[in-house]
């Protein structure tokens, strides 16, 4: 749609206010004298009365030069300044000399005089006074109120009405009904306008689903992580009151008791602390300490880490590290990250599995890998690994299905440090975990 400015539109405005009342004025004086021309302006009526008593004695005085050429012009030369023309007759009526020949529509009156000398007639004058400009003015006047009168309704086409059109829609949108669609405008700074209103519309539209989808996943979390609380902390209370009852009367049965409370009180400490993780990662609370940080003593730490897992699945962790790989980033989070990713590749190996760990730097990023000889991933869970409270399992089993949390934490990780995680199932068999950083030179 072509757009007009507004400057350009009030330039067109005043470009028409001053020709409407002129191309009256010009169709006017046309009408009155049938020519385009201009005259002098008429006399007011004072001026034009001695002027017709000085022509008047004019002619009167020189009633005997009437045929003369000379004088003729000069009587001729004397009209032309008042803008009046005349006829001159004998006293049989006869026409002497007239100035000009059309008197049909150029004068408004015709003044008659009869010379009279010794009581005898001895010629007769009329003199023809041009009409007046009242209708030309007034024909101004009228053209200027029809002037106005258009641009008054194009100004309520072009702007007042587009404005008040996107004032209403404004408002439909503050109410919250985003469907109402933003009316279009000829002027380009309405239109610039309209357009900036469509896109905040698109902005607080997506803004709108992404909040809907955080309180729809926020509600899971708190859904799923209260049952989750539920199950170690009916099984922790029930061995407490074991302990109180003096159920557990030997020593080895006390024994027993207290370590279930004290891993039933580690497995809750575990989800709080992941589910206090990945509230602050969610909501990027977390600020991140920048160093320089070698990924090799990362991997290292996060394998010791997970060493006692793997040991007591007889599981082996084989580490192949080449190059600098060298990062810039929080060292305690990065290994939060490594250290989630390998203790969920121990759950799901098999005893007597293997954990094969690779990073090496390519141009500006530093690549990590994490395969185990597990089952690895169904091909309906790749799209949702690194989902909160996600588990490959159908049951929740929490001695193999862990928080739920661990995945979706890391990548919340690695994202914060300009990287990426992906998840797919190696050529060879098992899950494959791979993720890149941006190095440091």
């Amino acid at each position: 749609m072509r757009t007009l400015r507004i400057r350009k539109l009030m330039l067109l405005f005043l470009l028409f206010i001053l020709l409407l009342p002129w191309l009256l004025f010009l169709t006017t004086h046309y009408i009155e004298t049938g020519t385009l021309r201009f005259s002098a302006a008429p006399l007011v009526n004072e001026e034009q009365q001695m002027q017709q008593n000085e022509i008047i004695g004019q002619i009167e005085a020189n009633m005997n030069r009437w045929s003369v050429p000379e004088w003729q012009v000069q009587l001729k030369g004397l009209l032309d300044d008042t803008n009046m023309n005349v006829s001159l007759f004998s006293a049989a009526g006869q026409e002497i000399y007239r100035t000009n020949a059309d008197h049909n529509n150029r004068y408004s009156s015709v003044e008659r005089y009869t010379l009279l000398a010794d009581g005898q007639i001895k010629g007769k004058i009329e003199l023809y006074i041009p009409k007046t400009n009242q209708l030309q003015v007034f024909s101004i006047f009228i053209g200027f109120l029809l002037a106005l009168f258009v641009i008054s309704m194009a100004m309520r086409h072009f702007l007042i009405k587009p404005l008040e059109r996107l004032s209403t829609t404004v408002r439909l949108l503050a109410s919250g009904d985003w469907n109402v669609p933003i009316p279009a405008s000829h002027i380009k700074e309405i239109a610039d306008v309209r357009d900036a209103f469509d896109e905040m519309v698109q902005g607080l539209q997506t803004s709108h689903l992404k909040q809907t989808s955080l309180e729809e996943e926020r509600r899971f979390v708190i859904a799923a992580v209260a049952h989750d609380l539920r199950t170690p902390l009916f099984a922790l209370r029930g061995y407490l009151e074991g302990l109180e009852l003096g159920i557990a009367q030997s020593q080895e049965k006390t024994a027993k008791y207290v370590a279930v409370c004290k891993e039933k009180a580690l497995q809750l400490h575990r989800l709080v602390e992941d589910l206090f993780t990945f509230s602050k990662m969610d909501y990027s609370e977390v600020m991140l300490i920048e160093e320089v940080v070698n990924l090799h003593t990362v991997l290292q730490q996060s394998v010791e880490s997970v060493a006692p897992s793997a040991q007591q699945k007889n599981i082996s962790i084989n580490l192949h590290l080449t190059g600098t790989c060298i990062v810039r980033g929080d060292a305690h989070l990065l290994e939060r990250a490594i250290s989630n990713l390998l203790d969920n590749a121990v759950r799901y190996t098999p005893d007597f599995g293997k954990i094969i760990i690779e990073c090496n730097s390519i141009t500006d990023q530093v690549r990590f890998t994490i395969r185990d000889t597990g089952s690895g991933f169904a091909e309906n869970e790749l799209k949702r690994v690194f989902e909160p409270l996600f588990r490959g399992e159908l049951s929740r089993n929490r001695s193999t299905g862990g928080s739920g949390l661990g995945m979706a934490i890391s990548e919340r990780i690695i994202r914060r440090h300009g990287g990426e995680l992906m998840a797919d199932n190696d050529t060879r068999g098992g899950a494959l975990l791979s993720g890149w950083l941006p190095s440091v030179k």
